[in-house]
C-alpha cells in the first residue's frame, strides 16, 4: 500500500489460524568475556562512553547467528531480538558481581510464521532489521519487502502479524536492502508523546540524507537524517533526555569495518525537519568490533545509562557475534 502520509493506517490482514506453533529451538550460547575494548590498551573511556565489558559467542544451533536487532524486555537481564533470517529470538543476559556480562542464559530461537502459521523460507520475505517492544507487542522494520509490522510476543508461540503500520515513507523511496533498521519510539513526555519513530540504512533524498519518519503521535511527518561520511544507520534508541541516539557502521574491503554512535538532536527529529547531531565516538578494527547492527538503551538499578550493542555475523566463519556494554555518561 502506498504510504499517505496523512495518518497511522492499520491494514487488513487476512485471519490467522490456530496452528500448532512453530517449533523452539533451544540453545547453549558459550560466551567469552571481553574485558579491553581497545585492543591491547586497558583504557576504558571512549568519548563519553565507558566500556562495561563484552561477550564473544558461538552457539550449538546452526541458526544462530544474523542477530540484526534486540531489545531488553527487562533491563539488562530477559531479552527479545530478531534475526535477518527470518528469526525470533529470546534470552536472559547474565552479569558478574562486577557488573560484566558474563553469559547467556535460556537462549531459543523461532521461526516467523505466515498467516496459517507455517515456518517462512523465502528471506526476502523476512529480512528483519529493526525492533522495539511495549506492552507485550513487538513491532518489526523489514526491508526487501518493505513494512512494519507489529507481532504479540510469546516466545512459546509467537503468531504472523497482527497488524502492518503505515510508515509514510513512500515505497519508491525505499532501496532493495536499505529499509528500515531503526525502529523507536520517542520519549514518553516530549513532542511525539513516545509514537513510534522508523529510519532507514540507506534509503536517501535528492540531497543524499536519509529518509526516516514519525509514524505515530501528534506530529506525524516524514524528517532526514543528515547523513555524514561514509556510514550507514544500523539502529537507534531514544536516550532520556530526549535524543536519539543512532548505531551506524561503515564497510571497505580496504579498511574493513567500522562501528560510529551518534546523538541526534532531539527536537530536530521533527516532521519536514533534517535531523543532526555529534558524533560521540568511532572505532575501527584495532577495536572488539565486527558488523555491530542492534542496538539497546536502558537503565541500571544504580540510575545509569547503558547502551548495548550487538552484531550479525551474516552466518560468516569470519565473523564474530558480539554483545558490547557502555555507560554513557553525561559529562
Amino acid at each position: 500500500m502506498a504510504a499517505s502520509g496523512l495518518a497511522l493506517v492499520f491494514l487488513a490482514l487476512p485471519a490467522i489460524s490456530h496452528a500448532d506453533p512453530a517449533p523452539v529451538e533451544r540453545m547453549e550460547i558459550r560466551s567469552r568475556q571481553i574485558d579491553r575494548f581497545h585492543i591491547g590498551s586497558d583504557e576504558t573511556r571512549f568519548g563519553p562512553l565507558e566500556f562495561v565489558g563484552g561477550l564473544e559467542m558461538t552457539a550449538t544451533g546452526r541458526d544462530f547467528g544474523a542477530l540484526s536487532a534486540f531489545r531488553f524486555l527487562k533491563p539488562g537481564s530477559d531479552f527479545i531480538g530478531v534475526a535477518d533470517t527470518g528469526f525470533w529470538y529470546f534470552g536472559t543476559l547474565r552479569h558478574d558481581d562486577q557488573g560484566r556480562p558474563a553469559g547467556i542464559d535460556d537462549f531459543r530461537m523461532v521461526q516467523m510464521v505466515d498467516d496459517q502459521g507455517a515456518p517462512i523460507g523465502a528471506k526476502w520475505e523476512v529480512d528483519a532489521e529493526g525492533l522495539d517492544v511495549r506492552d507485550g507487542i513487538a513491532t518489526v522494520g523489514f526491508e526487501r519487502r518493505h513494512r512494519i509490522a507489529q507481532f504479540r510476543i510469546d516466545p512459546d508461540d509467537m503468531q504472523a502479524p497482527l497488524r502492518e503500520l503505515d510508515f509514510l515513507v513512500p515505497k519508491n523511496e525505499l532501496r532493495q536492502n536499505r529499509g528500515f533498521e531503526t525502529v523507536t519510539r520517542a520519549h514518553p513526555y516530549g513532542q511525539h508523546e513516545g509514537g513510534l519513530v522508523v529510519v532507514s540504512e540507506k534509503s536517501l533524498d535528492r540531497d543524499g540524507n536519509i529518509f526516516g519518519a514519525i509514524i505515530e503521535g501528534p506530529n506525524k511527518g516524514i524528517f532526514t537524517v543528515k547523513r555524514v561520511g561514509d556510514f550507514d544507520i544500523t539502529d537507534g534508541a531514544f536516550l532520556p533526555d530526549g535524543d536519539l541516539l543512532l548505531l551506524e557502521r561503515s564497510y571497505r574491503p580496504a579498511d574493513g569495518v567500522k562501528m560510529r554512535f551518534r546523538r541526534i538532536y532531539g527536537e530536530s527529529v521533527a516532521r519536514g525537519s533534517l535531523a543532526d547531531g555529534p558524533i560521540l565516538f568511532e572505532a575501527d578494527m584495532g577495536y572488539q568490533i565486527d558488523n555491530m547492527e542492534g542496538m539497546d538503551v536502558w537503565q541500571r538499578a544504580d540510575g545509569k545509562t547503558v547502551v548495548s550493542v550487538v552484531s550479525d555475523d551474516n552466518h560468516s566463519l569470519l565473523q564474530r557475534n558480539l554483545y558490547l556494554e557502555f555507560i554513557l555518561n553525561d559529562d
